[in-house]
C-alpha cells in the first residue's frame, strides 16, 4: 500500500486576470521509503503540487490520502497533528530561517509545537539533530547569517526532521546552492533516509540529480503530469514528447555520445496558467501534435507496467524509438 495517493488533485488560484490553474488534475503516489521525483520548467506546478499535499495550499479538488486518511477532509486542528508526519525542505535557506532566531531555536520550535520535547530533552534533541546533518552542537546558540549557504540548508533539513516524520517534501533544496554544495547536501539526504526510513517527494530542476536520488520521475507541464515511470525508464525510454525534449538537453559527459545524441529543441514559451491551451496542454509546442491533441485532453494511462503517460500517440513514438540520449 502507497503511504501517499494522491488522486486527481487541483489547485486554482483567483486573481484579477483570471483563475490560474497551477495543479489541475494530477494523480500519483508514493511509497514507504522511496523517492518519488518531480521535473519540470518553472511554472509546471511543481511546488504548488507539494505545498498542496501538505495544506499549505487549500486544495481545489481531489484527494490526498496520506497513510489512509484524506488531508483534504481535515480541519485546522487534526491537520496540525498530521503535519508531525509530514514535513517541508524549502528551496531559499536564505529567506525560510527566520534571521532574529538562534539555530537552536529554530530547530526547536517544532519539538515545542507538537509538545515532543522540553527543557534538556529539548537541547539535547537539537544538539542530536545538528551532528546528524554535520554541523557542530556547539553552533546551537548562533544565528543563519553566521552560516553558508549549505550550511543554513543543513539546519531546514534539521527542523524538518526533528518532529521523525514519514514523508518530507524537498522543495528544489538545493537549487539556490553552490554547484560544489548540491552533491554534499544530496548525499546528505541519502543517507538520513537510509538511517530512518524516510519517504521523498523531491522537486527538482537538475535531471541529473534528480536521477540520481530518485526510485522514479514525474514530469509536469502546465499543472499537467505528462509521464511517471521508473527513473531509468524516464531516461533511456521517454515516451511523451515533452519528456523527450527535457532528456536531450541533460548534458552527457562523453563527448563521442553527446555527438550522435538527437536534441530536440522546443519551440515558444509555456502558455500562461491562466488560459492553457485547450486539449493537451503540450499541444502549441509539440512537433507531432495533429487535430486531435487540440480537440481531446490526453487520458493519463498506464502504457506499460509502471509506465504512465498522457499522450493521445505515445504508442506511435514508442515505436518509431525516439531516443533523445
Amino acid at each position: 500500500m502507497a503511504l501517499l495517493e494522491v488522486s486527481h488533485l487541483s489547485t486554482y488560484f483567483h486573481t484579477r486576470a483570471g483563475v490560474v490553474r497551477a495543479v489541475d488534475d494530477i494523480s500519483f503516489d508514493i511509497f514507504q521509503g522511496e523517492t518519488l521525483g518531480l521535473v519540470g520548467e518553472t511554472g509546471s506546478g511543481k511546488t504548488t503540487a507539494g505545498r498542496t499535499i501538505l495544506r499549505l495550499y487549500e486544495p481545489t479538488a481531489g484527494q490526498i490520502s496520506f497513510d489512509g486518511v484524506d488531508l483534504a477532509q481535515l480541519n485546522e486542528k487534526d491537520m496540525r497533528m498530521m503535519r508531525r508526519r509530514m514535513q517541508m525542505i524549502f528551496q531559499d535557506p536564505y529567506a525560510s530561517l527566520n534571521p532574529r532566531m538562534t539555530v537552536g531555536s529554530i530547530i526547536g520550535a517544532p519539538l515545542e509545537v507538537h509538545k515532543i520535547a522540553t527543557g534538556r530533552k529539548k537541547r539535547d534533541r537539537i544538539q542530536e539533530l545538528l551532528q546528524m546533518v554535520g554541523l557542530n552542537a556547539e553552533f546551537v546558540n548562533r544565528y543563519p547569517h553566521e552560516f553558508s549557504g549549505g550550511q543554513r540548508q543543513r539546519v531546514g533539513i534539521a527542523r524538518a526532521l526533528a518532529v521523525n516524520p514519514d514523508l518530507v517534501v524537498c522543495d528544489e533544496p538545493i537549487s539556490s546552492l553552490d554547484v560544489s554544495i548540491q552533491a554534499q547536501v544530496v548525499n546528505l539526504l541519502e543517507d538520513l533516509q537510509d538511517r530512518l526510513g524516510l519517504t521523498y517527494l523531491f522537486i527538482a530542476h537538475d535531471l541529473s540529480m534528480v536521477r540520481h536520488i530518485s526510485d522514479r520521475m514525474a514530469v509536469m507541464y502546465l499543472g499537467k503530469i505528462m509521464e511517471l515511470a521508473d527513473r531509468n525508464e524516464i531516461y533511456l525510454r521517454p515516451l511523451h514528447p515533452y519528456t523527450q525534449a527535457l532528456m536531450s538537453a541533460v548534458p552527457v559527459p562523453d563527448p563521442e555520445i553527446a555527438e550522435k545524441r538527437q536534441r530536440i529543441i522546443l519551440e515558444g514559451d509555456i502558455p500562461s496558467p491562466i488560459n492553457p491551451p485547450f486539449g493537451c496542454r503540450f499541444n502549441t509546442r509539440c512537433p507531432y501534435a495533429e487535430q486531435r491533441c487540440f480537440a481531446e485532453d490526453p487520458e493519463f494511462r498506464e502504457l506499460e507496467s509502471g509506465h504512465w503517460v498522457a499522450c493521445h500517440f505515445a504508442e506511435e513514438l514508442r515505436a518509431k524509438g525516439i531516443k533523445p540520449i
